[in-house]
């Protein structure tokens, strides 16, 4: 195939999303999957096979992508705020009529309500709480009660419940690091949910968490559905993390990019034609799985080639060598191509097309 590619190993994939299931059926905790790891409904389709209620979106346009290919179960999980953006919600409103999106401001709650109302549709809103990264989400219990009593108040709005995503805290290596900050956030969110209890406004979901605190969240209890997203896929931020507790990792790294060796000119180097527009770049370089000799260093040279460097000793690799690397990041990186190359061992036997790609707004 032609490279840089992105590769997705199939018989990992299907083991991811059914690992993940089963955690979710045995912890009696359901899933809605983030689509923005993805933006793939062939793989949308297989978490919801497995049993998951549909997916999350991290913007409209993923919604719509999704929406197009006959996904349901769709959570928009960052406000829609602009006319233009509530217009196309409506519209998108009209064909999923499961439709939930997040809100965390009173001003977008009544665009929201008169959006509804003008379309004539009743529109489920999940109010987003701020659990202390000051991105989205209400900023104190007051502001969370404030909000969903006036989505119940508005005649086509629907309380549908809360959200609660502690992405900071996603990547921290140390399990035990992790599950002492999760808990101390969940008991703040425990008590939110409590008081719109008291207030006859018990949320009917209380959605969030990802991979790197889905253990933990099934085991504090709170959460009614998770939005897991790189499970899927794996990357080198997941990896180096103890994800459950049990000193290793529960899912493959499915995820893979295929870079070709393009120049052999020094003694101990290859240069490949995988640079920085090929991947994410944010979390670091990215590690060799496959490919090139054992302790092969990586070093980005350029937006279209990296520097392969061999260990003292190590064999070469000749022009048309084909490496594989590990994503940094996955889900950036998914939105710099169009399709996965989805194999089965080194057979291709498929090309996914990533039909949300780009559609960030």
């Amino acid at each position: 195939m032609n490279t840089p590619a992105l590769v997705l190993d199939l018989d990992m994939l299907e083991r991811n999303i059914a690992a993940m299931a089963a955690f979710a059926r045995a912890h009696g905790i359901a899933l809605r999957p983030h689509a923005k790891t993805h933006k793939c409904p062939d793989i949308a389709r297989r978490q919801i096979a497995a049993g998951a209620l549909g997916n999350c979106c991290a913007k409209l346009g993923e919604a719509e992508a999704l929406a197009e290919a006959g996904i349901g179960g769709l959570l928009i999980t960052s406000p829609v705020v602009s006319s233009q953006g509530i217009e196309r919600l409506m519209a998108l409103l009209a064909r999923s009529s499961d439709l939930m999106v997040t809100a965390d401001h009173p001003v977008n709650v009544d665009a929201l309500a008169r959006g509804a109302a003008g379309a004539g549709l009743t529109l489920a809103v999940v109010v987003d709480i701020d659990p202390g990264m000051h991105r989205t989400g209400a900023a104190t219990p007051e502001a969370v009660l404030a909000l969903a009593r006036q989505i119940a108040a508005a005649p086509f709005l629907r309380f549908a419940g809360v959200q609660f995503y502690c992405g900071r805290h996603q990547h921290i290596e140390s399990y035990a690091q992790r599950k002492t900050e999760i808990a101390e956030r969940t008991a703040y969110l425990k008590g939110i949910v409590e008081s719109l209890a008291a207030a006859g406004l018990k949320p009917g979901i209380i959605t969030g968490g990802g991979t790197g605190t889905h253990a933990i969240d099934a085991e504090l209890g709170v959460f009614t559905e998770l939005q897991v997203g790189s499970y899927v896929f794996m990357d080198h931020q997941y990896n180096v993390c103890d994800l459950r507790g049990e000193g290793r990792v529960p899912f493959e790294q499915a995820l893979q990019i295929d870079a070709r060796v393009v120049s052999a000119g020094t003694s101990g180097m290859a240069t490949i034609d995988s640079g920085l527009k090929s991947m994410a770049t944010e979390a670091g370089p990215p590690p060799v799985l496959a490919g090139a000799p054992e302790g092969t260093s990586f070093r980005f040279a350029g937006d279209e080639h990296a520097r392969l460097t061999f260990p003292d000793g190590a064999a070469g690799l000749g022009i048309d060598s084909v490496v594989t690397l590990v994503p940094p990041h996955c889900d950036p990186t998914v939105n710099l191509y169009d399709a996965y190359h989805v194999v089965k061992g080194h057979t291709l036997v498929d090309i996914w097309p990533i039909a949300a790609r780009g559609r960030s707004r």
